[in-house]
């Protein structure tokens, strides 16, 4: 059975030009950016900031759909609008809990890329 990929880089290396200088930036630039969104999606929750927890679901989303993880990006923009209406407040720990699973993976994978970059 084929291991699951979490990122597809397709779009990313289309952008690109394939030009591995600046896929390294990308990939960098989102590793710089994924402390912000893990551990304000936490605090957000945590604190029942559910405006700013939406608000941050979707810059996230944006981010990891330039990764190819389309799936995660569908439940961050479920997780952003539910929160717009304050709808099945009970369900945001589980979206939450499926960004730090799948972006741990991603981060894998990304980790991998670099390595290879070299």
């Amino acid at each position: 059975m084929a291991e699951q990929k979490y990122t597809d880089l397709n779009y990313l290396k289309e952008i690109t030009g394939g030009e591995d200088e600046i896929l390294k930036e990308f990939i960098n630039m989102f590793f710089d950016q994924l402390p912000e969104f893990r551990d304000g999606l936490h605090e957000h929750l945590k604190n029942k900031r559910y405006k700013e927890l939406g608000e941050l679901a979707h810059k996230a989303k944006s981010s990891v759909m330039t990764f190819g993880m389309d799936d995660l990006g569908h439940q961050l923009k479920e997780l952003q609008l539910k929160t717009q209406k304050l709808a099945d407040i009970d369900t945001y720990p589980a979206y939450v809990q499926e960004f730090d699973t799948v972006i741990a993976e991603a981060e894998k994978e990304l980790r991998e890329v670099l390595d290879s970059l070299k």
